[in-house]
Order: C-alpha cells, then sequence, then structure tokens
C-alpha cells in the first residue's frame, strides 16, 4: 500500500516541489522518514504520533516508510508534517484514495496537540507552486494573511488536523479563499513618517536634505562626511519619512524576505525596511547564509534603506561584499551547502567620520584634529575606491550653531512638500520604464544612452567636468543617473547643464 502527495520546500528565495511518498508494509510498527532529511523533518515522526493520538485518528500498526523525493535535495524544513499526515491516511485507505487531483500540495506543522502551526516562506512556496501548475494549496490559518498577497491562487487554510481529515472527507468543508489580482492597500506612507524621524527636525543640512531628496526620487546610494553630533544619523534616520508606500508586488517581495529570516514568519512587513546593522556584526548577518541558507542585513534591506553608520569601521571583507548587490541588486550566496541568489535592491546610506577622532577640518575652536597623518590615511583606506565610486551623492556635515538648535523651524512642511515631489519624479520613472519597480539608480548603460535625454550643452558640461575630475567610466554613468533624477525633481524632460553641474557636486572630493 502506497501514496503519493505533494509538498514544496523552501530553497533560498524561491521554493522546490517535493513529493511525499509513503509505503506500509507489514513489519513492526514505526516510522521511517529517508530522504536527506535534516533533525527538523526526522522528528515529524513524533509530532505525527502526537498530532494522530490527540485528534484520535488511528495511526496504521505497520512499518510507515516515507520518502521525500527528489532524495538528493537537502531538506530542512517543518513544513511537510501535514502532507506526511495525508500520505500516511491516504496509503492507509482512511481518506478511500479521494486525493485523485494532482493539482494540490500540503504545507503546515503539526504541532502535539493536532493544530497547524505557520510555517516560513510561505510566499515563496506559492509562488512555485503556481509556477508549477498546482491550483490549490492546503495551508496553516496563521500564514493566510501573508498567502493572500499571492495572486489568482486557491487556498484552503487549516487551523488543525481533525479539520483537514473532515474537510477531505466532506464531513465540514471549509470554504476555499481565492485571491485576487487587486491591489494592495499600503499604508506605510503615512506610518512610516510617523514612526521615523522628520526631516524637518534637523536644523539647518540644507544640502544634505537636498540629497536625501535626491536619494528617494532616484533610489541613489548617500555617503554623509561630518564630525560627531552633527545630525548625520538623524538625517539617515529621516529618510523613510519622505519615501513613497511599498506597492503589492513590493510587499510580496519584502514580506517573503522577512519570513525567511524572522521569527514572526507570519507577518506581513508593508512599511519600507529600515536595517542599521552595526559595524560589530559578522559577514554571514550581513551578507547572509549559514545553514540552512538565510538572507542577511544587505537583503532584509531590499526595497527599502541600509543604514551602515561608521562605515570605515565595517571589516573589510564586509565591506567589500557590498559591490556585488550595489551594483546589480541582488547577492549571490555560494556555500558547501548550496548556493542561493536574494535580492538585494536598497537605498544605501553610509556615514563616516572625516578622521579617527572625528574632527579633521573642522572649523571649531573648541575641537582640534589630534590624529596623526599616518592614522587618517589608513583610516580612509578602509573605503577602497570600488565601493565609494558605486556611492552617487556624497556630502559634508558641518556642525550648526548652538544658538540656532532651539528655535523653530521655518520650513515646516518640508516632509510633506519633499514627499509630494518624490512621489511625482518617481511617476515620471514608471512612465519612462513602462514599470513600477525600476528607478533612475537602476538604469543599464543602454538605458541611459535611450532614455536620459541630455541637450548638447549637458553633454559638453559632463565632458569636461569629466576630464578634469579624472573622474571612471562608472562614476560617469552615476552622475548622468543623479542629474536624471533632478531633473524628474523638476519635471523636466530634458537634463540641462543645471542639472549636470548639481549632479557633480555631489560627487566624491579628491583627497589631498
Amino acid at each position: 500500500m502506497s501514496s503519493t502527495v505533494q509538498s514544496i520546500i523552501s530553497t533560498g528565495f524561491s521554493g522546490t516541489m517535493v513529493d511525499i511518498e509513503c509505503h506500509l508494509s507489514n513489519n513492526l510498527p514505526t516510522i521511517v522518514i529517508v530522504g536527506f532529511a535534516n533533525k527538523a523533518v526526522d522528528e515529524s515522526r513524533e509530532r505525527i504520533r502526537g498530532a494522530f493520538a490527540t485528534s484520535r485518528i488511528m495511526l496504521p500498526r505497520k512499518r510507515i516508510t516515507i520518502n521525500l523525493a527528489p532524495a538528493d535535495l537537502p531538506k530542512a524544513d517543518s513544513g511537510f508534517d501535514m502532507a506526511i499526515a495525508v500520505a500516511i491516511l491516504l496509503a492507509d485507505g482512511q481518506l478511500q484514495h479521494i486525493l485523485t487531483d494532482q493539482d494540490q500540495v500540503f504545507i503546515g506543522e503539526l504541532g502535539l496537540d493536532g493544530n497547524v502551526r505557520p510555517v516560513r516562506g510561505i510566499i515563496g512556496k506559492l509562488l512555485t507552486g503556481r509556477s508549477k501548475g498546482i491550483k490549490t494549496f492546503y495551508i496553516p490559518s496563521a500564514n493566510l494573511s501573508q498567502a493572500q498577497l499571492v495572486p489568482l491562487v486557491t487556498l484552503i487554510p487549516i487551523d488543525s488536523l481533525s479539520a483537514l481529515i473532515n474537510h477531505l472527507l466532506g464531513v465540514i468543508e471549509i470554504k476555499p479563499i481565492i485571491t485576487g489580482q487587486g491591489k494592495y492597500l499600503a499604508k506605510s506612507s503615512v506610518k512610516s513618517a510617523i514612526l521615523s524621524s522628520q526631516i524637518s527636525e534637523v536644523v539647518g543640512q540644507a544640502a544634505a536634505k537636498r540629497a536625501l531628496e535626491i536619494a528617494a526620487a532616484g533610489g541613489h546610494n548617500v555617503f554623509f562626511s561630518g564630525p560627531p553630533g552633527t545630525g548625520k544619523s538623524m538625517l539617515a534616520k529621516a529618510l523613510p519619512s519622505i519615501l513613497p508606500p511599498l506597492n503589492r508586488e513590493e510587499v510580496l517581495e519584502v514580506t517573503h524576505l522577512h519570513s525567511l529570516a524572522s521569527l514572526n514568519y507570519e507577518r506581513i512587513v508593508d512599511m519600507r525596511p529600515f536595517r542599521a546593522p552595526h559595524h560589530s556584526a559578522s559577514y554571514v548577518a550581513i551578507t547572509g547564509g549559514g545553514w540552512p541558507l538565510r538572507p542577511g542585513e544587505i537583503s532584509l534591506a531590499h526595497r527599502g534603506i541600509l543604514f551602515m553608520d561608521e562605515l570605515p569601521e565595517f571589516g573589510r571583507t564586509t565591506l567589500e561584499a557590498l559591490r556585488q548587490p550595489l551594483e546589480d541588486q541582488f547577492i549571490s550566496i555560494a556555500r558547501s551547502q548550496g548556493t542561493t541568489e536574494y535580492p538585494a535592491n536598497f537605498i544605501l546610506v553610509a556615514t563616516a567620520n572625516p578622521c579617527p577622532c572625528g574632527y579633521y577640518g573642522n572649523s571649531s575652536t573648541n575641537h582640534n584634529c589630534s590624529c596623526l597623518p599616518q592614522q587618517i590615511m589608513r583610516y580612509r583606506r578602509r573605503l577602497s575606491g570600488p565601493i565609494l565610486d558605486r556611492i552617487d551623492l556624497f556630502t559634508n556635515i558641518h556642525e550648526v550653531h548652538h544658538n540656532k538648535l532651539l528655535s523653530t523651524n521655518s520650513d515646516n512642511n518640508t516632509d510633506l512638500e519633499m514627499r509630494v515631489r518624490v512621489q511625482d519624479a518617481r511617476k515620471c520613472q514608471i512612465n519612462r520604464f513602462k514599470t513600477n519597480s525600476k528607478l533612475n539608480a537602476d538604469m543599464t548603460n543602454s538605458d541611459i544612452k535611450q532614455l536620459a535625454q541630455l541637450d548638447s550643452d549637458a553633454i559638453s558640461l559632463l565632458n569636461t567636468a569629466a576630464n578634469r575630475l579624472n573622474i571612471s567610466a562608472r562614476a560617469y554613468m552615476r552622475s548622468v543617473k543623479v542629474a536624471r533624477t533632478i531633473a524628474d525633481l523638476e519635471q523636466s524632460e530634458t537634463i540641462n547643464t543645471a542639472h549636470i553641474s548639481e549632479a557633480l557636486a555631489y560627487r566624491r572630493p579628491v583627497e589631498s
């Protein structure tokens, strides 16, 4: 007597179909699980025994062999429990072989009390199943809110093993839920503005505020340099207040990534992430990895902000790992157990002091730099040229006079006005690229040549400046991207000399 039931395992950002094969034989009663299963899967035997006993369902007194195919794929997922239970009952004839439809899968972890617990990475599993032609998904009820983000699938939420069996036997039917293609109503535009710092709270720093506006509009990376206590971190934390809300596709991506890494893996993430890892965080914590493979801070900042305070204090290998995501918007993780890719399209906001003590070049008489020239040079060399070349906007943050700190800002509507300009600029990019997810910072060289629209004077100015400043080809193209965003903020169809001049003003200063 044998049966086969389908389930799905998370493999990186996506998933893989797994056949749960069950065979009953007349030997000593036991449950054997084969197919490259780890301890979490192997312990499914005890969870199933407890769930069957609590739910008063007869467990066959035979040798139960469970095979997870393909057998050469490592299995590290507790979501097979429900599928294994159904396969056992089907092989024993308790479901009377009513499961003849192969267009359905079972995903869920069983508790000893028979309840079905939520699983990690439900969105990726549903997307994988849908791409394979699966029509119906039996999932834990606690995962329903996340699962409803996936369009055009049929969901049957399950609370307990007994409820599942009653539904399959037709005793008590569970109403299926068919997800639609409707727009997701994001709430983060207001919530993020309330929960994060406000740009209007920062006194002065007009150039830095302008850099944040450009970064928010075009998805550009920002670098703030200045003495301690001048507001670099405060400015970075204020950036979410002017970012537009996540759309449905972005909520789907972000929620799925956080489900793979977070303990609260049934939660919907409807606000743009703001990740601020400490410089003591390990390489794996930043980039991702471990076993099973999990996304790191770089991927958890996807569609949001990665704030790296005191960038030179991070490890050299960690900083060099930023090269790929800053250029390609994804990160590849290769380990001996497997290889996977995670999306990593974020806005990098980095800060640094001008020297180890923080006061080199400070005009204030209260603080004089105490660093030796060798110390300053060694400190600055921690940031390689290729990393700095991938940052679009460089701004020096200066000290603000104390008599201005308690003054009331005259620009109380700065946040609202900037948010409106950012949203209008992004609408220009949606019309230009015919997609909701691509920004000016994501333009390829071919996009720049076809869509940037520089006038002749702007091209001439850019070429002259490039020769005099000796900027690299990458920096040249990135300056065009920044200029395109500045033009979008002004609702200009073409890039003129003023836009190029402002973009070049944010280039990395030449060190003396």
